[in-house]
């Protein structure tokens, strides 16, 4: 356990965060998505659901502000068009920690294809179909620099 640190990061999800640059993404998938087959690095969260987990990792992930867009999320049997009630619960936890930063939905063969090319998917036990977001880290800028 450390202090200020959500005990739902263990030691590889938080090497993992503190691995990354700036510019890579992670993928956070629900159970049934085929992680095991399309991860570079796998990190399993095996009896979390996506919400809390997504929570956790935008306490201390900072999302790119340096692109128009850094959050993407699945769509609903490929059609961007269609948000699940989840997708909804997505963007609400997006909005509190990256404040104006747009989900983006993605169609199935663009969000397949970008989960793909992540850095690293976190595996959760989410029951919930399409409940996936891709995440790109950003920078934590110096306290003399004044963020954008």
């Amino acid at each position: 356990m450390l202090i200020g640190i959500p005990a739902l990061l263990g030691p590889d999800l938080l090497a993992t965060l503190r691995a990354m640059g700036h510019g890579d993404e992670i993928a956070l998938v629900d159970g049934n998505y085929p992680a095991e087959e399309q991860a570079k690095r796998l990190i399993r969260a095996d009896g979390h659901q996506l919400i809390p987990v997504l929570d956790a990792i935008l306490s201390v992930l900072p999302v790119d502000d340096a692109v128009p867009e850094a959050l993407f999320r699945a769509s609903v049997k490929g059609n961007p068009s269609i948000a699940d009630p989840v997708h909804h619960e997505i963007e609400a936890i997006c909005a509190k920690h990256a404040p104006g930063r747009k989900v983006v939905a993605l169609a199935g063969a663009d969000f397949y294809a970008r989960v793909k090319s992540a850095h690293a998917i976190v595996a959760t036990s989410e029951p919930r179909l399409y409940a996936n977001i891709i995440i790109r880290k950003g920078v934590i800028y110096p306290p003399e620099t004044k963020t954008p």
